[in-house]
This record gives C-alpha cells, sequence and structure tokens, in this order.
C-alpha cells in the first residue's frame, strides 16, 4: 500500500530531527532551529523600546478616532512603518498626530480661558500664551505626522551601517558552504540590532507561511531598500546567482563581486554626499547662530527705544525656543541626505560595560559639584529677592566704592533700579558677571556626567578597534601556515610568538593554554563559555573568525586557509574603504567643529561685551544726570537724545546672557548631534561623549571670551564717560 502523506511527514519528522543532531555544523555555526515567531516579539520588545512605547501610544491615543486621510499619506506613512517595524495600521501615526494637536490646543485655549475668568477682565487674555500654544500645537501635529519616516530614517542609518558586515559574513561562509538559508542564519547570529532584527525577520517570514522560501523573503525585503541602497541588493543577488555557478572558480569569483559591489557602492554615495553636505551646513550656520547672535548686540539698545513692549520673556522664547527649532529642523535635512554603509556599527547595549551608560550616578555627582556654580549665579536674585542678606546682616547691594572698586565710579554691583511699576534689574555688571556661573554650571553639569557614563565605554571600543585591527594581521599568518599542513593544534602557540608586544598576543597565549595545560579542543579552547579566550575579547570580528577557522577546518586545512586569507582580505579592504571616507568627510566635520567649539562662543562673549557696553553707557548718564539742564549744555544738546532711550524698560544683561548661554548649549547640543550622524552614524555612544567634550570646550571659551570682554569694555566706557563727565 503506497505511503500517505502524513506518512512522509511523520518519518521525515522522526529521521530529520536525529539527522541534524549529527551534523556538527548546526551547533558550531549556531544555526539551530529557533522559534523565530516568539523570538520576534522578545527581541523587538528588548531591543527597540522606543518604538514599542511609540505603538502603545498609538494604539492607545491614536485609535480613539478613525479618521479618513488621503491614499498618498496612507501609502507613505505604510512604507515607513515596514521599514521601521512598527506594528500599526497606518491610520494610527496619523490619528495620533491629530489628536495631540486638538489636546495641546484645547488645553492652552482652557488655561487662557481661565486667565480671564481669575482676572474678570478680556483684557487680560494671554494672547502671547495662546499664539506659542497654538504654533507649538501645529509643530506637534508635524512632528507626529512625520514621526514614522524618523523611525524609519533612524533604522536605515543604523541597519545600513551592518551592510557591509552582513554582505562579509555570507560572502565568507558561503565561501566552504555554498548554502544560502545557513549563511543568511549565521550574519542574523552575529550582526546586531536591526539588521540582524530584519534578517531574523526574513525566517520569521517564510516560518509563518508569508513566503514558500527564503530566496523570495529576502527577495521581498530587499525590495525596501531599493531607494535607498540599490548596491545592497546587487551584493545579494550576486550572491544568489553564485548558487547557479556550476564551476567553483566562477562561484567563488561572484561572491567575490558581492562584496566589491557594496564597498563602491557605499565609497560613491559617501563621496556624493561629502559634496553635497557642506553647503547646507555653512547656511545653517550663518542663518542659525552668527545671524542671531548678532541681532542679540542690539537688542538693549533697541528694548531701551521700544519703551517695554519687548521683554525679556519674548527673548527667551525667540532664542531658547523658536530659532533651535528651526536649526534643528535644518540639521535633520542634513541627517536624511546621509546615505548608508558607512559607520559605527556596534551595538551600545551589548557591551559588557553597558551598565556604566546607564548609571544615573554621574548625574548626582555632578549636581553636587555644579551647585556652588548656580548658586553664585543666582546671587543676585537671592539678594534682591530673599530675607538671606537681612540674616546674615548684609545689604542688598553695594556700590563700587563700598567694595573698593571706587575707580568704576558711581555705579552699584547688581544695579536694581527702583520704580513706580516696582524693581527693574539686575543692570550691574557685577550681577552679569555672576549669571555667567549659570551657563557654565549647566555645560560642566553635563559635561561631567557624560564623560563618567561614557569615558571607559569608549576605551574599551577604541581597545577592540585596536585589536581588531592587529588580528587581521594574525588572521593572514593563520592562514598561511595552516596552508603549508600545520593542524590548528600547533599554530595559535606560533602566532603567539610571532605576535609578540601586541594586544592579540594574549588571546593566542590564551587559546594555547587551553589546547596543552587543560587538554581541551580548539573550538572548547576558544568558545568554552568558562575558560574560554573569547570571553575575555568582545569582539564579533574575532568571534566570527574563529568559528569559521573551526567550521572550515573539518571539511580541510586548505579550505581552513582560504577563508582565514580570505576574511583578512575582505578586512583589510574595509579599513581601507573607512579610511578613504573618513578622509572625505575631514573637511566638512572640521569646518562644523571649528564654528561649534570656536567661532560660536567667541561671537556669543564678544556679543555680551557689546551688550555690557550699551547698557552701562546708558546707566552711568542716567544716574549722573546728564540730561540735567547743565549737563544737557556741556554735551551740547546730547541729553534730548538720552530721552529717547529709557534705562528701565531695557532688557537687564543679566537675563540676556543667560538667554545668550542657554541657546549656546542648545546650539552645541545640535550640531554635535548632527556631526556624530555625518561622521559615524546613529551612535548614541559617540554622541554623548562628543558632547561631554564639547560642551565643556565650548561654554569654557564662551565665558572666559564673555567675561574679559565684559570687563574690559566696562572699564573702557567707565573711563570715557568719567572723563566727559
Amino acid at each position: 500500500m503506497p505511503a500517505s502523506d502524513k506518512d512522509i511527514k511523520d518519518i521525515l519528522k522522526k529521521y530529520g530531527s536525529k539527522i541534524e543532531e549529527r551534523i556538527s555544523t548546526t551547533s558550531t555555526l549556531g544555526t539551530t532551529k529557533s522559534n523565530y515567531s516568539q523570538e520576534y516579539l522578545r527581541f523587538k520588545e528588548e531591543m527597540a523600546p522606543d518604538i514599542s512605547k511609540y505603538e502603545k501610544w498609538c494604539k492607545s491615543l491614536g485609535s480613539t478616532i478613525k479618521l479618513k486621510f488621503s491614499e498618498k499619506d496612507t501609502l507613505e506613512i505604510k512604507k515607513h512603518i515596514e521599514i521601521a517595524h512598527l506594528d500599526l495600521e497606518p491610520w494610527q501615526p496619523l490619528n495620533m498626530s491629530v489628536m495631540a494637536f486638538i489636546s495641546i490646543f484645547f488645553l492652552g485655549l482652557l488655561i487662557s480661558a481661565a486667565v480671564v475668568f481669575i482676572h474678570g477682565s478680556l483684557n487680560a487674555f494671554p494672547f502671547l500664551f495662546f499664539f506659542l500654544t497654538i504654533i507649538f500645537s501645529l509643530f506637534i501635529f508635524y512632528f507626529m505626522k512625520a514621526y514614522p519616516a524618523r523611525l524609519a530614517n533612524k533604522w536605515r542609518l543604523k541597519a545600513s551601517s551592518q551592510m557591509v558586515p552582513a554582505v562579509l559574513y555570507v560572502v565568507v561562509y558561503m565561501r566552504h558552504t555554498p548554502n544560502l538559508e545557513r549563511a543568511i542564519a549565521f550574519a542574523a547570529e552575529h550582526l546586531q540590532y536591526p539588521l540582524a532584527f530584519d534578517l531574523k525577520k526574513v525566517f520569521y517570514d517564510v516560518q509563518v507561511g508569508r513566503y514558500s522560501t527564503i530566496k523570495e523573503s529576502l527577495d521581498t525585503y530587499l525590495e525596501r531598500w531599493r531607494d535607498y541602497s540599490v548596491e545592497f541588493i546587487e551584493a545579494f543577488h550576486l550572491i544568489e546567482s553564485s548558487l547557479y555557478e556550476p564551476d567553483e572558480a566562477r562561484r567563488i569569483q561572484t561572491l567575490e563581486k558581492a562584496l566589491k559591489v557594496v564597498l563602491d557602492g557605499v565609497y560613491d554615495k559617501m563621496l556624493r554626499f561629502t559634496h553635497n553636505v557642506k553647503s547646507p551646513l555653512t547656511s545653517i550656520y550663518m542663518l542659525g547662530i552668527v545671524l542671531p547672535t548678532l541681532g542679540l548686540a542690539l537688542l538693549p539698545l533697541a528694548t531701551a527705544m521700544l519703551g517695554g513692549l519687548l521683554e525679556w520673556v519674548h527673548v527667551l522664547i525667540l532664542f531658547n525656543l523658536i530659532i533651535p527649532f528651526f536649526v534643528f529642523y535644518l540639521t535633520d535635512k542634513v541627517v536624511f541626505l546621509r546615505p548608508g554603509g558607512h559607520g559605527e556599527s556596534s551595538l551600545l547595549e551589548r557591551n559588557p560595560l553597558y551598565y556604566k551608560y546607564k548609571n544615573k550616578g554621574p548625574y548626582f555627582k555632578a549636581f553636587f559639584i555644579t551647585l556652588p556654580f548656580f548658586i553664585l549665579g543666582f546671587l543676585p536674585l537671592i539678594f534682591q529677592y530673599t530675607p538671606f542678606p537681612e540674616m546674615i546682616g548684609l545689604q542688598r547691594d553695594y556700590s563700587f566704592a563700598e567694595i573698593g572698586l571706587g575707580f568704576f565710579g558711581n555705579g552699584s554691583l547688581f544695579g536694581f533700579i527702583d520704580t513706580p511699576t516696582g524693581t527693574k534689574g539686575p543692570f550691574g555688571t557685577g550681577a552679569l558677571i555672576l549669571s555667567m556661573f549659570i551657563p557654565l554650571g549647566i555645560a560642566i553639569f553635563f559635561s561631567i556626567a557624560f564623560k563618567a557614563r561614557t569615558k571607559e565605554l569608549i576605551v574599551e571600543r577604541e581597545k577592540t578597534k585596536q585589536l581588531e585591527l592587529e588580528f587581521n594581521n594574525s588572521l593572514f599568518q593563520i592562514g598561511n601556515r595552516m596552508g603549508n599542513g600545520v593542524p590548528p593544534e600547533l599554530i595559535f602557540g606560533k602566532i603567539a610568538e610571532s605576535s609578540r608586544g601586541l594586544r592579540a598576543e594574549d588571546f593566542f597565549r590564551k587559546v594555547n593554554y587551553n589546547i596543552r595545560q587543560m587538554g581541551m579542543s580548539v573550538e572548547k579552547a576558544i568558545f568554552d563559555p568558562r575558560r574560554g579566550a573569547i570571553i575575555h575579547y568582545p569582539s564579533e570580528l574575532i568571534s566570527i573568525s574563529m568559528k569559521i577557522l573551526v567550521e572550515s577546518a573539518k571539511k580541510g586545512l586548505k579550505i581552513a586557509a582560504v577563508s582565514m586569507m580570505s576574511i583578512s582580505e575582505y578586512v583589510k579592504n574595509i579599513h581601507k574603504i573607512t579610511a578613504r571616507l573618513r578622509d572625505m568627510l575631514a573637511e566638512v566635520i572640521s569646518d562644523m567643529k571649528s564654528n561649534m567649539n570656536f567661532l560660536a562662543p567667541l561671537l556669543a562673549g564678544v556679543v555680551v561685551g557689546l551688550a555690557t557696553m550699551i547698557t552701562e553707557i546708558l546707566t552711568k548718564l542716567r544716574i549722573t544726570g546728564l540730561q540735567e539742564e547743565g549737563a544737557e549744555a556741556a554735551l551740547g544738546g546730547l541729553g534730548n537724545l538720552m530721552d529717547i532711550f529709557e534705562v528701565t524698560q531695557m532688557i537687564p544683561p543679566y537675563f540676556l546672557q543667560i538667554i545668550i548661554g542657554i541657546y549656546l548649549i542648545q546650539i552645541i547640543f545640535i550640531l554635535t548631534r548632527t556631526l556624530v550622524i555625518v561622521d559615524a552614524g546613529d551612535d548614541k555612544l559617540q554622541t554623548t561623549n562628543t558632547l561631554g567634550k564639547n560642551f565643556a570646550s565650548g561654554i569654557i571659551l564662551y565665558f572666559i571670551t564673555a567675561l574679559f570682554a565684559t570687563i574690559a569694555l566696562f572699564i573702557l566706557t567707565s573711563v570715557v564717560i568719567g572723563g566727559l563727565i
């Protein structure tokens, strides 16, 4: 009686598992059968928490109502959702953007109405607040509507930085084992989020029956890169075509061509990017930094002429909210221009020292270190508006003569002025100098915290990169010796001797010790979970190279030798391309660093000094009574001109300086983020570490420049006005 389909499936299931247990390659490469459907949800929750939170918001707030949108918007959102692997319907993010707009708008309207009811007059309606609420709600609407595109771009940048390693792993594996499924599984295991997630999703789609073969699933996935990285698609198509080559030499040649295609494609795109990015960055610097900063120099004079129509709150909103948003928006456009394929590909969460990055302890330490700076900065307000000075027997303000600086004139240290509408100020130069400690304290706070969180991680990353560079040469030696017939058990001791003085020496000595003294096999000497040498070297290159060595050695020393020399050659070419790309980006990065760390702080510091000079001139003329009849005659009618300027209506330099300092901190943050993404892709570790350095260098330069400009121009003003009087 012929066997039924059910009988055949039972036989295959029964004996297929036994056959797989006997095949050693699966256990070695970590491509054992696993339930990707369960891993899919768990992996996504662990590796993409930001996306998971966004999904929850969309499913809750975005599902409140279901609006109908244009087909164009729906298709565009759907494309971004698929790239970012969001478990959402296209209408949910769109609905959430509308709900966010409505919520903020009505909240602002309710607060404005409450102000009217509290004061009992329609004249009390806060028009500025309501206008800003409308602007903010519109911004939130467009931001939330574009957020799937931002997530998709973030995913694309991070995934594309792993394109070259992905093709490398598949090519190296398929050199000795022409099996596409196992090669992709090997790459998925050793790549990092998010490209590893994408390749696991390829298997997941086959498992749930969406596609019948791994090739069909892979080809469908590659289509997502059609608009971003054609070379990545071409490389995988070449890899697939190598399976149909009858000649072994031509198969190897096709695989090598695949890696060359992706390397050349990345190089060409980055070359175009470096040419196109310089002009937008220059425009951003001029429009977002130079022009606003120069405009600040005229604010004290303008506010004195406008008679109080422009207050420091308006300047705060303009320079600390609107302009930074504008600069962030423009730099974000530049980031979207960056092609994929080049950048930092290591995953921060997989670093053994990641707990130091997540540690909040450095923030507490930084707070206590910078607390004196904030106390000094707020000292004028403490003296004026708290009972603290009277409690310790001090005055609320002191003149320069009282503190032994009478040669500066008869002005006061803090410079508060009593008017019929209340106390105005502080206008004094002493208050201005003390205010400089506030942005300095903010910058040092973040600098200390960021450096403490990333210092050891950056050092370890640099050590790993140096080790991989040395290890590449060692791979070539391993390939040569194995090609001469030396078994792997004897190679590690010889390579350790030839690597004396290098970081790679210790690794080979550990492996050799485990083989000779502990009686381990090569595989256990390297990968044993307790005594394996690899546990001391968290490097993907070393781990993958050694796994390929162990696997290929089972098929013969010649195959293992060719595999090792191929890896060495491939990695060498990747290093060359990376060095050339960094050379091309060097000019753009150097200009950005110069603008951010030198020109912007220097310009802002000089502007603070000019604002001080203008304020001091008007204040001294008011105090000395030059507008009076006798003085007016002495100045030839200048007193009439002074009637135009009302000192008490000016923005106090104290608040103006704080606004400038915070604005500069915001600009450093935005430009540093852009700089790191242009140079290394979406790299959180590098961004945090670079921010720590740039905050310290940029704001300290600003502090020194502003301090010297303020003191110099104050002395000059005192001498000139004193001689005039």
